[in-house]
């Protein structure tokens, strides 16, 4: 199965208590394609402006940019932030939205068959337009607390029409107002999708169906330099596993928290970008011994 992503590709300058980077390949589609395209072929949508000049690590391991759109004069989105000790709070200090305020996604043919989608955090209403040329049999998506805030009813039409939501543990919370985790994936999941996950950041991720529910550990590590793009590298992990393996759910976790841990051992893509599928073999290996009993 070939899988869509729609999002962000962006430059990100960041600092955290271990380093810095003045200007890195960075954004949501980026980090998402560089870890699906380790499953199937991925084809990326997404703006650049007259600045952008990694277009070569973007095709990585086959990926398609075809519609990669250049927008002639604007520049690439930029965003600017700054990591606390513990790696958990981290503070916004520019955010330049460039191509990406103008965005409207036009997905060629070949990105409209693709068999799986992935809307990666934009405005629902785009998000949803996005779905609406698709003809593909799974679509899952991510959202932030920003949309839960300002425009939630499109949110909630937006999550009706999709098969996953992906979101992290306080944001579903907040979606749904209900304090306990479980209820509010059940909840999500009465809003219309099959499967939700919620991402827990350094204490793993849950998974819960209409039948089942499952929990794994993030992958234990002693060096945690930038988590910059971890959520959107689980995301690709868990979802092109499913391009490879519909409907394996549990292995697309350990997908997804394997490449998410390579993400966050150094800056924006640099681990992943060189990463190699028997490294992630390992690592998945080594999670199936933490986690058996």
């Amino acid at each position: 199965m070939s899988v869509t992503v729609v999002g962000s590709i962006a430059y990100d300058r960041v600092k955290t208590p271990f380093g810095e980077r003045e200007r890195m390949l960075g954004g949501a589609a980026t980090h998402f394609a560089l870890a699906a395209s380790f499953f199937d072929q991925v084809r990326v949508v997404g703006p650049v402006g007259d600045d952008f000049a990694d277009l070569e690590t973007l095709k990585l391991r086959g990926t398609n940019v075809d519609d990669v759109e250049h927008v002639p004069g604007g520049k690439t989105f930029f965003w600017h932030g700054e990591y606390g000790w513990d790696l958990n709070s981290r503070d916004t200090h520019d955010t330049q939205l460039g191509v990406f305020e103008t965005f409207e996604p036009k997905l060629g043919e070949a990105s409209k068959d693709a068999e799986i989608l992935f809307l990666a955090n934009i405005q629902p209403d785009v998000q949803r337009a996005v779905r609406e040329q698709s003809r593909a049999s799974f679509v899952a998506m991510d959202s932030m607390n920003l949309w839960i805030e300002i425009a939630r009813d499109s949110l909630v039409q937006t999550i009706a029409g999709v098969d996953c939501v992906i979101l992290n543990d306080a944001e579903l919370r907040q979606l749904t107002g209900k304090p306990n985790l479980f209820t509010a994936a059940r909840e999500v999941l009465a809003m219309g999708p099959s499967v939700v996950v919620a991402k827990q950041g350094e204490y793993g991720a849950a998974l819960v169906t209409e039948s089942e529910f499952f929990s794994l550990p993030a992958y234990p590590l002693e060096t945690v330099v930038d988590p910059t793009g971890a959520g959107d590298t689980f995301a690709g992990g868990f979802v092109g596993h499913l391009a490879r393996r519909p409907g394996d759910y549990r292995t697309a976790m350990a997908y997804g928290t394997a490449l998410a841990s390579f993400n966050v051992e150094e800056f924006g893509t640099e681990r992943v970008a060189r990463l190699t599928a028997a490294e992630i073999d390992r690592r998945i290996e080594e999670l199936r011994a933490i986690t058996r009993l």
